[in-house]
């Protein structure tokens, strides 16, 4: 028999700890030592993926399920979670019919996509003139 209470539960990491890391808060990101290349560039986003944040974002908006919005599109829910992910890459005609079951034009949904790029590549440019610590989080640039 094990000599735990009951009721005790015990903490495994699943990082090792840092020299840095403890109680006095989370760790910093480690330096690179002089002469190492530059990190790499955040990758730029896809399309798909700029499209599906739009159908999701907009499907939230007007608090919809997948569910109602894939019958609405006569698309099944799981290629409609699918597309929202940026796992598929949909055709104008999909894309078109799930824009209308949010009431959108395919040209609104497209050009909200488009916004998305533009703030992607205007944040990308002030970054490299300005904050060489900025970072691309999934949608847009955090400095």
């Amino acid at each position: 028999m094990s000599t735990h209470a009951a009721k005790e539960a015990r903490v495994i990491p699943l990082r090792p700890k840092t020299a840095s890391s403890g109680p006095a808060g989370p760790a910093r990101a480690p330096q690179r030592p002089a002469g190492a290349p530059p990190a790499p560039a955040p990758r730029e986003p896809l399309w798909r993926n700029l499209v599906g944040d739009v159908l999701r974002r907009e499907r939230l908006a007007q608090e919809r399920t997948l569910k109602d919005v894939a019958e609405a599109a006569r698309i099944s829910m799981p290629y409609l979670s699918e597309l929202e992910r940026g796992r598929k890459e949909a055709s104008s005609e999909v894309l078109a019919a799930a824009a209308r079951a949010l009431g959108l034009g395919l040209p609104d949904l497209l050009s909200l996509a488009q916004d998305e790029l533009t703030r992607y590549a205007h944040g990308r440019v002030s970054r490299s003139r300005t904050s060489p610590t900025a970072q691309y989080d999934g949608l847009c640039l955090v400095a």
